[in-house]
């Protein structure tokens, strides 16, 4: 693993929360201060921290496979977090953080892994 490599990496999952999250609060009319943008990305930025602890997503952090376990740990550990503090866990809001952190986290790598790939095929055709 380049350190360069992990420290995009993770860089892209802390924006794809904050995105996340952003939107979130934009679309239940939720002020969009800071404060507030951090409150409630807070849980799931837990889960992305305790995800990059992973000796799999530390080695290779842009693999589609780091992307699985970065979403799994922001989603399940976000969850519980957030719902210890609010109390509540409504289901939709549960198909909704899974699919949109999906896209989101394991998406970007998906995007990385075709640009890499479509780079490569274009550097060994011009040889």
């Amino acid at each position: 693993m380049q350190s360069r490599t992990a420290v995009l990496a993770l860089l892209a999952d802390v924006v794809a929360v904050l995105v996340f999250a952003a939107v979130g609060r934009l679309s239940h009319a939720e002020s969009g201060d800071l404060v507030g943008l951090l409150a409630t990305a807070a849980p799931f930025l837990v889960g992305v921290a305790a995800s990059w602890a992973l000796p799999a997503v530390h080695r290779a952090p842009a693999t589609l496979q780091a992307g699985l376990a970065v979403w799994l740990g922001a989603l399940l550990l976000g969850l519980v977090i957030r719902t210890l503090f609010t109390r509540s866990l409504p289901l939709t809001f549960l198909l909704v953080s899974a699919v949109t952190l999906a896209a989101l986290l394991i998406g970007w790598r998906g995007l990385a892994l075709l640009v890499a790939r479509r780079a490569r095929s274009d550097s060994s055709a011009q040889r």
